[in-house]
């Protein structure tokens, strides 16, 4: 096997990008390299700010394939005198073969002039120059840019292309730089450019000559290892932030780990705000004692090892003390202001333009949540009603100004220091989560009704408007919050109507002109949640039917709806699955049928039932009603699931028994609304036609 190693040398390229850069290197070439037939080991790719690497074991050429080509019809393909015709002619050259190695192969659709072919034995080299370039000019980057007059598009300009398969360069050019055999190092602490003399030497020369650490991981744990040394040192630990700790590492190709400090009086505002004033603008991260109180220090990481050291943590220092001194501005401001003067601003911040200011918003929050409270409890109405109330009161404040990810946290701390009940700060910190399918839902009650309310509140004003999500199209993030309601109710475990929910956010908006009727806008919501719940089930692994059988009975209470779920999945395991889930199917269906031309009501008359097969369903169906209705409004849906076994033999021997389409009227009405009777009760647990036996 040959060693290959590309580097692909660039201006620096944003953090963000490297992930996806790295998957697509080694995606894109291993599926190259598959297609042209060449023999390869594992692929690795790896990235720093300023280069791309991808490094393999290859074969030395590609392998020999013997493939069977068809033509045109024999037909076509021979003349009257059976002599080979232009088409075959023509076949024979575009295949590289000659005339006389042209066959006849029978297939279905007839005879047809063929060839064999063979492929491969190109040599790695002359492959790598073709797919090199073409793979390069293909990498996709959430966005790209060209320089000059040159119509190549990349992340960033390049500057050098190595290409080496063992010590033999591999030629080609894409844009307007030509690949070679040498690399660039870290700008300051080896430059170069070095000549690379073999692929396998590649990985020392970067390290040593180039003072350059290509391996994101190792980054990472460079930096990691020299600031927690860097902490203990001063007494504390850092407060690691995953995200942050990957961005550092694609900001840098030398990684360096500093400490600095800032005056301890800035200690007085809050945690939260110094966190995001090191962690946003600084790229910086905080370190705490062991009493979980912040120390007056922070870790930052440098890209260069700098002869002053002293020098350079003067300047991050003081920097970030400008910082800190803008935040504790902003706190003493917020502090001396009136909530009553932020909520009178709130008028003056659009919502949405057709939906009103943001003042309207928090009324409607404010009667929708005390509303969520008489319905889910666990919070009063009064202080579930202040909090919606409250609720955007920050963004006028000075410090969301500065620092608007702190929308919401910075509204439960000024709550609290204005004398608010904890449950109402608790709610106002916690009523953007979730913001994301990742992130966690509110913890306190409070917050998970507010968040509710919140969300509920935006879908039903962008609906009413007809602003629903199409496509990749979701611009006030619709779907994000319809999986919030979704997850907040199930992790929270609340018994809520979702439809009543968003009837009520729909009904607070009052008489205004809306794009969609209030039903109709209601209709479609409750779709859009019901897929989104979908979603939310089959992500945690459950089959499709068994989601769409259980939701397709009702997705109106999500917790109900889970619990349904889980119980048909246990069902499913069982050997009763299949003949029940066969024999209501059936059920089901003759009632949807019938359905489609008139109503059916789910009542029937002793009197009328003749045959003793539907004699015998109706008695089992009123002697499992009352055993139905107490399982039901205790939640014991497996057992539910049970009755079905119960009554199924009795189901069956009605069809087998009973001809429902009767010639007589009344007799057909009646036995159908035994079987509506039957589907109405046990319809609730799932809807039998989504499955499949």
């Amino acid at each position: 096997m040959l060693s290959f190693i590309l580097e692909i040398g660039t201006e620096e390229v944003p953090a963000r990008f490297l992930p996806g850069l790295e998957k697509e290197l080694v995606e894109r070439f291993s599926a190259a390299l598959d297609k042209e037939g060449v023999p390869h080991g594992p692929l690795t790719a790896k990235a720093t700010p300023r280069r791309a690497v991808l490094q393999a074991e290859l074969a030395a050429g590609s392998e020999e394939r013997e493939e069977l080509v068809t033509g045109p019809p024999v037909k076509v393909a021979y003349d009257a005198q059976g002599a080979f015709t232009k088409a075959a002619e023509g076949f024979a050259k575009t295949q590289g073969v000659a005339l006389d190695a042209l066959f006849t192969q029978k297939t279905d659709k007839g005879e047809y002039l063929a060839a064999r072919k063979k492929t491969g034995g190109v040599g790695t080299q002359e492959i790598l120059a073709a797919i090199c370039p073409e793979i390069i000019t293909a990498l996709p980057f959430p966005k790209r840019m060209h320089w000059a007059a040159d119509p190549f598009t990349y992340a960033r300009p390049l500057r050098w292309v190595l290409a080496l398969l063992d010590h033999v360069c591999v030629s080609f050019t894409v844009g307007r730089v030509t690949s070679g055999n040498q690399t660039h190092g870290h700008r300051v602490h080896g430059p170069g450019p070095f000549t690379v003399a073999h692929a396998k030497d590649y990985a020392g020369l970067l390290r040593d000559s180039c003072q350059v650490t290509v391996d994101g991981a190792e980054r990472q744990e460079a930096v990691v290892t020299g600031g927690d040394a860097l902490a203990k040192a001063a007494g504390g630990r850092v407060l690691w932030k995953d995200s942050l700790l990957q961005e550092v590492a694609g900001l840098t190709e030398h990684p360096v780990p500093l400490l600095g400090g800032f005056d301890p009086s800035f200690l007085e505002i809050p945690r939260e705000v110094l966190l995001t004033s090191m962690e946003s603008h600084q790229k910086s991260f905080g370190l705490e004692g062991a009493d979980g109180k912040l120390l007056p220090h922070f870790l930052t990481v440098l890209n260069i090892s700098p002869p002053d050291e002293a020098l350079v943590r003067k300047g991050w220092e003081r920097v970030l003390r400008a910082r800190l001194e803008d935040a504790r501005f902003f706190w003493k401001s917020d502090l001396a202001a009136k909530a009553d003067d932020w909520l009178a601003s709130l008028d003056s911040v659009i919502f949405l333009a057709p939906l009103g200011s943001m003042g309207d918003k928090t009324r409607r929050l404010e009667k929708l949540c005390a509303r969520l409270a008489e319905v889910c409890g666990c919070i009063s109405p009064e202080e579930a009603a202040r909090a919606g109330r409250l609720s955007k009161a920050d963004l006028v404040s000075g410090m969301v100004g500065e620092f608007d990810t702190l929308q919401g946290v910075m509204g439960g701390i000024y709550a609290r220091k204005r004398g608010e009940p904890e449950s109402v700060a608790l709610a106002l910190a916690e009523q953007y989560l979730p913001a994301g399918p990742e992130t966690p839902v509110p913890a306190s009650r409070g917050g998970a009704l507010l968040s509710l309310a919140d969300k509920a509140d935006t879908l039903a004003g962008c609906f009413g408007l007809g602003m629903i999500p199409t496509g990749a199209m979701d611009p006030y993030a619709l779907r994000r919050a319809a999986l919030g309601i979704a997850r907040i109710i199930l992790e929270q475990n609340l018994e809520l109507d979702v439809r009543e929910l968003f009837r009520g956010a729909l009904e607070l908006y009052g008489e205004r002109k809306w794009k969609l009727a209030p039903e109709d806008a209601l209709e479609k919501l409750m779709e859009f949640f019901t897929l989104r719940l979908k979603n939310l089930f089959m992500g945690q692994g459950t089959p499709t039917l068994l989601v769409e059988a259980a939701i397709g009975s009702s997705a109106r209470d999500a917790r109900r709806a889970k619990a349904r779920l889980d119980a048909l999945a246990a069902f499913s395991a069982t050997e009763a699955f299949a003949p029940a889930v066969l024999t209501f199917k059936r059920v089901a269906n003759i009632v949807r049928k019938e359905e489609q031309e008139r109503a059916l009501a789910p009542e029937y008359s002793a009197s009328l039932l003749q045959e003793d097969a539907e004699k015998a369903l109706a008695d089992a169906l009123e002697t499992i009603a009352p055993r139905f209705d107490t399982l039901w409004a205790e939640d014991k849906y497996e057992d539910l699931l049970t009755l079905l076994g119960e009554l199924r033999p009795k189901v069956d021997a009605f069809f087998d028994g009973v001809m429902v389409m009767a010639e007589d009227k009344e007799l057909r009405r009646n036995r159908l609304g035994l079987l509506k009777a039957l589907e109405e009760r046990f319809g609730r647990l799932a809807d039998f036609t989504a499955l499949q036996m």
